[in-house]
């Protein structure tokens, strides 16, 4: 598993809501950001969500960086590879088993094998999501709390088979994101 220091790109699935929130969140603490969706209209409209954002942020005086550097951190895309040069992966599917599943599975076969894989889900099991990989020690859930870039709330959630240095890998990522955690269970 990468140490929080030696992260340097953050690899979001989903650009709906909740991904181009946590690929924000992300960009604004100074990480370099990929974020994924399957069609190309879902990747522009999840970027002018965090371009409108951003601006709203600005006009209230609440950015330390302008919009355009943190913007300039983000890069979309519809290929799935592109998530290989990432330290860490946040899945922010929609709220399906299989889905998500599926999206694990996928991310197994793309990322290192120190690469932690996380998953925002609110109602699935982690244990459940994790099975879809031979690294279920690796994979934990991070729901944050929407919206994202003004809600300062994390839950970190432990799967069964998650590692300990896992759990505490993602409450420090969690705090780099400028967030507050809590740790619960699996479901």
């Amino acid at each position: 598993m990468r140490e929080l220091s030696e992260i340097g790109v953050v690899g979001v699935v989903g650009a709906g809501t909740m991904g181009n929130g946590i690929a924000q969140v992300a960009a604004t603490a100074g990480y370099e950001v990929v974020v994924r969706d399957i069609e190309p209209e879902y990747v522009e409209r999840g970027l002018d969500s965090v371009d409108d954002s951003l601006a709203r942020l600005a006009e209230k005086g609440r950015l330390g960086d302008s919009p355009e550097a943190i913007r300039d951190r983000i890069t979309g895309t519809t290929d799935l590879g592109a998530l290989a040069e990432a330290d860490v992966v946040v899945e922010a599917a929609v709220e399906d088993l299989e889905v998500k599943r599926s999206v694990f599975a996928d991310l197994y076969a793309v990322t290192d094998d120190d690469v932690v894989l996380a998953t925002n889900t609110s109602t699935l099991s982690i244990t459940a999501v994790a099975s879809a990989t031979d690294r279920a020690s690796d994979v934990v859930g991070l729901h944050f709390m929407t919206p994202v870039p003004i809600m300062d709330g994390v839950e970190v959630v432990v799967g069964e088979h998650t590692a300990d240095a896992v759990v505490d890998f993602a409450h420090a990522f969690a705090d780099a994101l400028g967030k507050e955690t809590w740790a619960a269970d699996d479901q």
